[in-house]
């Protein structure tokens, strides 16, 4: 049984969303102990500031109030993904890649010294041990395809943190065969269950 599950939703759409019905499914087949929800359309955050970037690089006892207070909701973000066992993405493709809901989260718990470092032989994530899922939707991109640079990108973002087991569910080219591409999502959410 799963611990302790991250959500983030990323769809500009509520009512009727692929994406958050598929990460409703994946949340639900975890069975997960604690679910801890963070919906980036209903809460957008702000994206990265020189105030944030300059605060990042500064020992948090030199820390000016402007940039603690800048930094203070990346902390938070940071402590949820630190806390998860589990990360769950729902993730539409907008435009060939990720929302900027979801790209604005990415720039905010991306922290040198605190969920990646720098070494010698290059970057090193901090958050070993840790599952993700994306749960991708899209009406015309295929999920793989030379045209998905959402899903890539998203595997590689987790990975450069240390997230290296990432698994896709995937319900694509919704406009093109909305059957297929339902039936191609609950072959991926039977593989999970697996």
């Amino acid at each position: 049984m799963t611990r302790t599950v991250l959500r983030l939703d990323s769809s500009a759409r509520h009512d009727g969303s692929t994406s958050r019905r598929l990460t409703d499914e994946v949340v639900s087949r975890l069975g997960a102990s604690r679910v801890v929800v963070r919906d980036l359309d209903a809460e957008p955050l702000p994206f990265v500031s020189g105030t944030w970037a300059s605060g990042t690089f500064t020992p948090e006892a030199d820390r000016a109030p402007e940039q603690r207070a800048a930094l203070a909701l990346s902390d938070t973000l940071v402590a949820e993904l630190q806390a998860a066992d589990v990360v769950v993405i729902g993730m539409p493709i907008y435009n060939f890649t990720v929302p900027a809901s979801l790209k604005a989260w990415m720039d905010q718990v991306a922290r040198v010294g605190v969920t990646f470092r720098y070494t010698e032989s290059g970057p090193v994530g901090l958050l070993e041990g840790k599952r993700a899922i994306l749960a991708v939707a899209s009406g015309g991109t295929e999920v793989g395809s030379p045209i998905d640079f959402a899903t890539p990108y998203a595997k590689h973002f987790l990975g450069f943190l240390g997230i290296d087991d990432v698994e896709v569910v995937a319900s694509d080219r919704l406009m093109a065969d909305p059957d297929a591409s339902r039936a191609r999502a609950e072959a991926d959410l039977d593989r999970l269950a697996a």
